[in-house]
């Protein structure tokens, strides 16, 4: 009897990424902060695991699509303490990253607030109240 060869049964994934581009360039070790989205009563809470980040790394916007948009970036610090030290290696230091959130209808923006506190930035989108939304309601006359 002629042994049977087994045949890898994955063949269809590769397919659907091979006609779509996904794996066209390897993916590096990059790896980007965790991220909870939290929803209480009155607000909705952001946060962002970043270990070792003040908040001057860390930039927070609202763009035109309505999108919160959070960046953080630091640079490893060189220092000309030790000029005597010749380096045969050395790993640079540098983090960035930017993440953007679809912000929903009912957060007041003119509230929303961040700090990083423990290694975490936190950023409170606070919810609008019924009478706020109710001034952002615009009536029309008819003429």
């Amino acid at each position: 009897m002629l042994p049977t060869k087994r045949y890898n049964q994955n063949w269809i994934p590769s397919i659907f990424d091979d006609f779509f581009d996904y794996d066209w360039m390897k993916r590096t070790n990059a790896t980007a902060p965790a991220i909870n989205v939290a929803e209480t009563e009155k607000a909705y809470e952001v946060e962002v695991a970043a270990p070792g980040m003040s908040k001057e790394n860390f930039h927070i916007h609202i763009d035109e699509d309505n999108n919160l948009v959070i960046s953080m970036e630091r640079k490893g610090e060189t220092s000309n303490e030790q000029k005597e030290r010749r380096y045969l290696r050395r790993e640079f230091n540098y983090t960035k990253f930017q993440q953007a959130l679809i912000l929903p209808d009912d957060v007041d923006r003119k509230e929303i607030s961040a700090k990083v506190e423990n290694g975490v930035l936190l950023v409170e989108l606070p919810k609008q109240t019924p009478e706020q939304k109710q001034q952002l309601m615009q009536h029309i006359e008819v003429k």
